[in-house]
C-alpha cells in the first residue's frame, strides 16, 4: 500500500518477503523534519521492520514489517516510549474518520487555548513597561518579581508541552526543535533568576524574553496548525462523502420474479426498509436511495431514474442522469425473451459518496466497504501523501542532524563572543535591550551589558531562530494540497516521487485503442469471401467465438450481433492470444478471429492485403474456419473529440508525442494523420509483451510517460517513468500506473484533457515544493548568522531571543501559507 521510502539496507530491500504486512500508525508530537527522521530511525531499529515512511503533516507513519517478528502494538509502544504517542491506525473505517476529525479539532482547540494563556501573560508582562514607553506608571506590575512570576507561569503552563517534549527528545538522543526552544527559554529564565537573586553580579534580568519567545512560538504553531487543517480539507471532504447509514430493502422478491416484468421490479420502491451501517452491506443486496441522500455503495440502478451529482468524485460539475437500463423483449428478440435488470451501462452505474438529487432509486450493491471507488480513491490519496519526493529524502537526512548542528553552533557563538568578540569589538557591550527585558534592541551608551550576558543572549537567539520546521513542512504541505486538488478534479497522483518525473518529461506515449480513441469501436463492414455464406452467418459465428471476451473489438462484434437480433451458436474450447486474436470450437469447427500475422503464424494461407481492397483507417478482423479464410470485418474506433487538442498542446510545449498500438500500421498511420503526428511518431503492430521494450528504448532519449487503459498496457505503464491510466480501463492498469485519470468514469466519457491537468498540477506542485525549500534554506542561511551577531560589530544590530522566536514562527507559517496558494495558481484544463 505504501511505497518503500526508507530502508535498513539496499541488500535487505532485495530479499523477497511475501509475508510482510503494512501498517499505518498515527504519531503525535512531531514538530519538525528532525522528528520525522527520529521516528523513522526508531522504527527501523525494531526487529522485523523493513521500511518506514513518516509524513509530518498528516502525522502518519507507514510501516512495512514482518508480523512474525513484531506486532503493530509493539511498534506504537516503541514510539510512545521516546515521546511520540502513537497508536495503530485502522484503514477505511467510518469511526476512524470521525475520530481523526475530532483529534484534529482537539489539536486546534488545544493550540488556541495555549496561545490565549501565553498572550494573557504577555499582556501582563507588557503592562509593566508602559512607563518606559508612554510614561504611564502601573504599580506592582513593573517589578522584577512580577515579571519573574509571569515567566514562571508561562513555562509551567502554556509552554510546558514544548520543553517537556524537547527534554524527552534530548534524553533519548533525538533532540528536535522543541529541544532548541526549551533550551533557549530555560537558559533565559535561569540567567534572569540568578541575576534576580544575586544582584551583586550586576546582570540584567530579562524575564520577559521567555514570555515573548514562547508567545511567538505558540502563535506560529496555532497559525501553522490551522493552515495544515486547511491543506487537508480535500481529503476530509472525501472522507465525509461516505454515508454511515443505508436503507436496506427487506423483500421476498427474487431476481427471477422481477425479471419477468418491470411492474414487478417497481414494487421495490415501496418495500419495507431497515437502516443498517453502510459498511455492513453485502454485494448483491438492494438499497433504496432517496433524493438528497448519498449512495452507500457502488452499484447499478435497478428501478427509477434521477440526476446525480458526481462532482466531488469525478470533477464534473454538471449532474448526470442515472436510470435503470433493461433490455426489452423488442431489442433482445430471440436472445433473451425476458427483461434483464442487470445490464451494465454508464447510465445505471452509481458510485458510493455521490449525491442523489431528484428521484428515488433502487440500487443493487456491486462493491461495498473498502472495495468502492470512493474508498479506493481515499486510499490512493492517503498513500500519495505518504510517498515523498526524492528531494525530501535529502532534506530529512539533513534535518536529522540539523538540531545537533544548531546546538554546536550555539556553543561556538557563546565561546566566541565571551572569549574573543567582546575583546575585539568592545563597543558591542553597549548593546542592551533598551525598553527593558528584551522588548527592544539597539545600542545604548548607558549601563553597558556584561560580556557573559551578551554572549548568552546571542546564544539563545541562535538556538531559537534555527527552524527545522520549515524544512520539514516544505514538501508534505505542498504535496498535501496538490494531491487534494487532484482528488477534487478527478486526478490521482500517487506521490511526490511522481512529481519530479512529470517535471522532466521528454516523451509521452499514448496507447491508441481506448485512449486516443473512444475505445468503443463499431462494426462498419462485413466482407464474405466464402461462397454460400451470408454476412449474418459470418457475424453469428464471430460473435459466438467472442462470447465472454471484454476486448473492445469483441464487444463491437457482440453489439453488432445483438443489434441485428442474431442468436448465438454454442461454442467450446475458448482461447485468447492477447493482442492477436481468439479461437473457439463452433459446431465442431475451429473458428479463429484475429490479425493477419497471427493467423499466418497458425499456418493459414491469407491473400495479400492489397488484393483484398481493405478500407483505410479501419481495424480488420479476419475470420477463418479451420484453415480457410471465411471473410473479414472492418471495425472503426473513432477518435476522442479532445485527442487532437491534447496532442497539439503537448507538442507545442516541447514534449514529443508517440502513438503505440498493436493495430496494423496502415490503420495507425490514418489515425496519426488526423492527430498531425509524423510517421516516425507511430509504433504499430506491437504485441503486449513488446510494449515495455519500446518504452525502454524511448527512455534512452529522456523520461517517458505512458498513457493507457488496458491490461496489456500494464507492463508498459510499469516500465515508464510515469504511468498514466484512464479509470475506464482495467483494474490492473490503474493499480500499475502512478497517475489515474478519473474523469467522468460513470458517464462513459473520460476526459483526455486531464493528461494536461495532471502535468500542470504536477509541475506546479513540484515548483511549490522547490519554492518552500528555497525559502526554508535561505531563511536559515541568513537568519542564523544574524542571530549569532554577525551585524553587531558594524551596525550595532542584533536580535533579541524574543524577536528570534518571532522570526522562527513566521518561517513555518510562510511555508504552509505558500503551499495553500497552490489552489489559486493551478487552473483547470
Amino acid at each position: 500500500m505504501y511505497s518503500t521510502l526508507s530502508s535498513k539496507t539496499d541488500f535487505e530491500e532485495t530479499i523477497p518477503a511475501p509475508s510482510l504486512a503494512t501498517l499505518a500508525l498515527s504519531v503525535e508530537g512531531m514538530k519538525c523534519a528532525g522528528c520525522v527522521k527520529a521516528v523513522e530511525r526508531r522504527l527501523l531499529k525494531q526487529d522485523g521492520v523493513m521500511t518506514a515512511s513518516v509524513n509530518l503533516v498528516t502525522q502518519v507513519a507507514a510501516v512495512e514489517y514482518d508480523p512474525l517478528q513484531v506486532s503493530g502494538d509493539q511498534l506504537a509502544e516503541s514510539l510512545s516510549a521516546i515521546g511520540f504517542p502513537s497508536q495503530r491506525r485502522e484503514v477505511q473505517s467510518s469511526p476512524r474518520d470521525a475520530q481523526g476529525e475530532e483529534k484534529a479539532q482537539q489539536r486546534l482547540r488545544g493550540q488556541v487555548i495555549q496561545l490565549i494563556l501565553a498572550i494573557v501573560l504577555l499582556v501582563f508582562a507588557s503592562l509593566g513597561h508602559l512607563e518606559a514607553w508612554f510614561g504611564w506608571h502601573i504599580p506592582i506590575l513593573d517589578t522584577l518579581a512580577v515579571h519573574g512570576a509571569l515567566a514562571t507561569l508561562t513555562l509551567l503552563f502554556p509552554a510546558r508541552p514544548i520543553w517537556v517534549n524537547g527534554l524527552q527528545g534530548l534524553r533519548h538522543g533525538i533532540p528536535n526543535m522543541n529541544t532548541l526552544v526549551g533550551l533557549g527559554a530555560w537558559t533565559a529564565y535561569l540567567a534572569s533568576t540568578i541575576a534576580f537573586f544575586c544582584p551583586q553580579l550586576q546582570w540584567d534580568c530579562f524575564f520577559d524574553e521567555p514570555v515573548m519567545l514562547l508567545g511567538f512560538i505558540l502563535l506560529g504553531r496555532t497559525l501553522e496548525e490551522q493552515a495544515r487543517y486547511r491543506a487537508g480539507s480535500a481529503l476530509r471532504q472525501l472522507l465525509s462523502l461516505r454515508p454511515c447509514q443505508a436503507r436496506l430493502i427487506v423483500s421476498t422478491l427474487d431476481r427471477a420474479t422481477m425479471s419477468r416484468s418491470m411492474d414487478q421490479a417497481k414494487v421495490l420502491l415501496h418495500c419495507p426498509v431497515m437502516e443498517v451501517p453502510s459498511d455492513r452491506l453485502r454485494v448483491g443486496e438492494w438499497v433504496r436511495v432517496l433524493p438528497g441522500e448519498k449512495f452507500p455503495v457502488d452499484g447499478r440502478v435497478l428501478v427509477g431514474h434521477s440526476t446525480v451529482d458526481e462532482s466531488m468524485l469525478t470533477g464534473e460539475s454538471l449532474p448526470v442522469l442515472k436510470r435503470s437500463i433493461p433490455i426489452t423483449r423488442e431489442i433482445a428478440g430471440e436472445i433473451s425473451g425476458e427483461v434483464d435488470l442487470s445490464l451494465d451501462h454508464p447510465e445505471n452505474q452509481v458510485s458510493a459518496g455521490t449525491l442523489n438529487l431528484s428521484g428515488v432509486l433502487v440500487v443493487e450493491a456491486l462493491q461495498v466497504g473498502e472495495k468502492t471507488t470512493l474508498s479506493r480513491i481515499i486510499q490512493w490519496v492517503e498513500t500519495a501523501q505518504t510517498r515523498k519526493a526524492p528531494i525530501q529524502h535529502l532534506v530529512d537526512t539533513v534535518a536529522g542532524y540539523f538540531t545537533y548542528g544548531v546546538m554546536i553552533l550555539a556553543c561556538l557563538t557563546f565561546w566566541f563572543w565571551w572569549g574573543l568578540g567582546t575583546h575585539w569589538w568592545p563597543q558591542v557591550l553597549q548593546f542592551q535591550d533598551g525598553m527593558a527585558a528584551g522588548m527592544d534592541m539597539g545600542i545604548s551608551a548607558d549601563s553597558p551589558t556584561s560580556p557573559l550576558l551578551l554572549s548568552l543572549k546571542l546564544t539563545i537567539a541562535v538556538l531559537v531562530i534555527a527552524c527545522p520546521c520549515a524544512l520539514g513542512l516544505a514538501t508534505p504541505t505542498a504535496l498535501l494540497v496538490g494531491s487534494g486538488m487532484g482528488a477534487e478534479r478527478g486526478l490521482l497522483i500517487r506521490g511526490g516521487d511522481v512529481l519530479e518525473q512529470i517535471h522532466d518529461l521528454h516523451t509521452i506515449v499514448f496507447d491508441k485503442t481506448g485512449t486516443l480513441t473512444t475505445g468503443k469501436p463499431v462494426v462498419t463492414e462485413i466482407e464474405v469471401l466464402q461462397s454460400g455464406l451470408t454476412p449474418e452467418e459470418l457475424l453469428q459465428q464471430s460473435a459466438s467465438v467472442e462470447v465472454g471476451a471484454r476486448h473492445p473489438l469483441a464487444i463491437a462484434i457482440q453489439q453488432a450481433a445483438l443489434s441485428r437480433a442474431i442468436s448465438l451458436l454454442p461454442a467450446t474450447d475458448f482461447h485468447t492470444e492477447p493482442g492477436c486474436g481468439v479461437s473457439a470450437q463452433v459446431n465442431g469447427r475451429l473458428i479463429r478471429l484475429g490479425q493477419a500475422d497471427w493467423l499466418r503464424a497458425q499456418g493459414i494461407a491469407l491473400p495479400e492485403e492489397g488484393s483484398l481492397r481493405l478500407p483505410p483507417g479501419k481495424t480488420i478482423v479476419f475470420v477463418t474456419q479451420d484453415q480457410e479464410l471465411l471473410g473479414w470485418m472492418g471495425v472503426a474506433d473513432p477518435l476522442r473529440e479532445e485527442a487532437a487538442i491534447v496532442v497539439d498542446t503537448l507538442q507545442k510545449r516541447g514534449i514529443r508525442v508517440v502513438m503505440l498500438t498493436g493495430d496494423r500500421r496502415s490503420t495507425a498511420l490514418d489515425i496519426a494523420q488526423a492527430l498531425s503526428l509524423a510517421p516516425d511518431q507511430v509504433i504499430a503492430q506491437v504485441r503486449p509483451q513488446e510494449k515495455a521494450q519500446h518504452i525502454q528504448n524511448l527512455q534512452a532519449q529522456g523520461k517517458v510517460a505512458m498513457v493507457g487503459d488496458g491490461m496489456n498496457d500494464a507492463p508498459a505503464l510499469a516500465q515508464a517513468d510515469v504511468g498514466i491510466a484512464l479509470d475506464s480501463g482495467t483494474d490492473v492498469a490503474m493499480e500499475t500506473a502512478q497517475i489515474v485519470l478519473l474523469g467522468q468514469h460513470h458517464t462513459g466519457n473520460d476526459r483526455l484533457t486531464q493528461v494536461l491537468e495532471a502535468i500542470d498540477l504536477g509541475k506546479a506542485t513540484l515548483a511549490k515544493i522547490r519554492q518552500n525549500l528555497f525559502w526554508a534554506l535561505a531563511y536559515n542561511i541568513i537568519a542564523i548568522p544574524i542571530a549569532a551577531g554577525i551585524l553587531l560589530p558594524t551596525t550595532g544590530f542584533a536580535l533579541s531571543p524574543g524577536m528570534a522566536g518571532g522570526f522562527m514562527a513566521f518561517s513555518s507559517v510562510t511555508v504552509v501559507t505558500n503551499s495553500l496558494l497552490l489552489r489559486r495558481e493551478v487552473k483547470r484544463a
